[in-house]
């Protein structure tokens, strides 16, 4: 061990070297506005969200049915249109993305093709545009993807010390204050940051990653108030005779999730040989109106519970004292337009749609084994769906812990978690990564064409001309005749002598 470490910390020389350096403070000072930026602009987003679904539900309450039928269709069409002519890296769910852009392989360039505020500005506008169609899809996921695109585009002011705040270090933060502002659960946008993005959590990012996400955290307080996402829920005390239950929704959940991420990686891969794969190939616009109809015809035989994000229907589970009509089914309807809207390519996330769907799960369970609707096993239902899902078992359970106040449970919703993401581990690869690594095929492989255009058009700037080639032979007795060899210049003769 070096004579550094056993010496104690000098505070007045760290002192001086703090206040010393100048640049120092500016880029902490970029970093924390930046912060503040991009939970105001997450803020927004959930504001126009609302707004968005609320224009909805009033159209769906007022037009005629068989207006829907080609309502969602003809947006769905149109955000596809839209995303894949002008923005189709703002397609998805957005963290997908933002792991691509971790790659330490990009440069400037291509991470700015994953993340920037251009494709922030996209996202909000067309994610928003899902939910006004009443697709399923969530702001929580895209959140992840704004909040990275404002936080990396502070590193322009910051030239001077590039190695102390480093682009990796910028898009981790902001996708932790992302998730922290979207959920109102800041706790959980620190093990995002950890679980999900940076797969580590060095001591000298702690400091931005929490600044940022306190910051983004505060704006959404400001905004919506300090109360948990799904209100405080009260629970029953759990015994022994809960363990069969509570065992039966994890593995519900893990094989559903496992399902559903291969479902997904296979639908979006692209690569399957049937003839809605085909169409979707083909003609991706018309796809994406065809599953729009089918979307809504769901939406209206289901009375309107799996439109939208589902989180005022995972809200109305979770508070439930006695059964509710119709929700029996809502867990495998939800799963199945999660699916549809995902396969469309339009943008949202799954985080939100991900809940809904493991709270119906966890409806089903506790009604088949108990009789009656147990909150603790609809919580422990949207837990486990989460974390089989996106194979991050401590985010989704803290996730879902801060969102219900759910402390009396948190024991039994980490096992469930855990259960489920191993279920998931079986059946399919991770979602998120396997998507960006296909993202990211494509960026590394352009990445190297532009640099090597740019090589030869540098050689051809700097190599010197070619010789020109010589003239043809003429023929002609006159071009037979030999040229006179160069004489070497004579030297004027002197002068004669006298």
């Amino acid at each position: 061990m070096s004579d550094g470490q056993n010496q104690d910390p000098d505070f007045y020389s760290h002192l001086r070297s703090e206040l010393s350096d100048g640049w120092r403070w500016v880029d902490r000072a970029v970093v924390l506005a930046y912060g503040a930026v991009a939970g105001l602009v997450v803020v927004a987003f959930t504001l126009l969200s609302y707004m968005a679904y609320g224009f909805y539900e009033s159209l769906a309450d007022t037009a005629p049915k068989w207006f829907l039928l080609l309502w969602t269709p003809a947006v769905t069409a149109g955000i596809v249109w839209v995303t894949r002519r002008y923005f189709p890296l703002a397609a998805g769910s957005g963290i997908p993305q933002v792991v691509a852009a971790l790659d330490p392989g990009l440069d400037d360039a291509g991470r700015s093709r994953f993340v920037s505020l251009k494709l922030s500005a996209a996202k909000v506008a067309l994610a928003s545009a899902g939910l006004l169609g009443g697709l399923s899809v969530g702001r929580e996921g895209p959140s992840v993807q704004v909040a990275a695109g404002v936080m990396l585009h502070c590193q322009r002011w910051m030239r001077h010390r590039q190695a102390l705040i480093n682009p990796y270090m910028l898009l981790v933060a902001g996708g932790a204050a992302g998730i922290a502002a979207a959920f109102n659960a800041p706790l959980a946008g620190v093990v995002f940051a950890i679980e999900e993005l940076s797969r580590k959590f060095e001591a000298r990012y702690s400091g931005v990653i929490i600044a940022a996400i306190v910051l983004a955290g505060l704006m959404g307080v400001s905004a919506f108030g300090n109360s948990a996402y799904f209100g405080s829920i009260e629970v029953a005390p759990l015994g022994l005779r809960h363990i069969v239950p509570s065992l039966l929704v994890a593995m519900v959940c893990g094989l559903a999730g496992g399902l559903f991420s291969k479902l997904l990686i296979i639908s979006l891969s692209g690569q399957s040989t049937d003839r809605l794969s085909a169409l979707r190939r083909a003609r991706p616009v018309a796809f994406a109106a065809l599953v729009g109809l089918l979307i809504a015809i769901i939406g209206l035989s289901t009375g309107g519970m799996t439109t939208g994000s589902g989180t005022e229907a995972a809200r109305h589970l979770l508070h439930a004292e006695s059964p509710v009509p119709g929700a029996e089914v809502f867990g495998v309807m939800k799963f199945i337009t999660t699916w549809l809207t995902a396969w469309t390519g339009v943008p949202g996330g799954l985080f939100a749609p991900s809940l809904s769907v493991g709270a119906g799960l966890g409806y089903d369970v506790s009604l088949l084994t108990q009789g009656d609707v147990n909150v603790a096993l609809v919580a422990m239902g949207m837990a486990g769906f989460l974390a089989a899902v996106t194979q991050a078992p401590l985010t989704a359970f803290i996730i879902v812990m801060e969102m219900i106040d759910g402390r009396p449970v948190v024991l039994s919703l980490m096992a469930v978690a855990m259960i489920s993401a191993a279920i998931s581990r079986m059946i399919s690869r991770p979602l998120y990564e396997t998507l960006a690594s296909r993202m990211l095929a494509g960026a590394i492989a352009a990445q190297a064409s532009e640099a090597a255009a740019k090589a030869r058009a540098a050689g051809a700037l700097t190599d010197p001309p070619a010789a020109p080639e010589p003239a043809p032979a003429d023929p002609s007795p006159a071009a037979a005749t030999p040229a006179p060899a160069p004489t070497s210049p004579q030297t004027p003769p002197s002068a004669p002598t006298p």
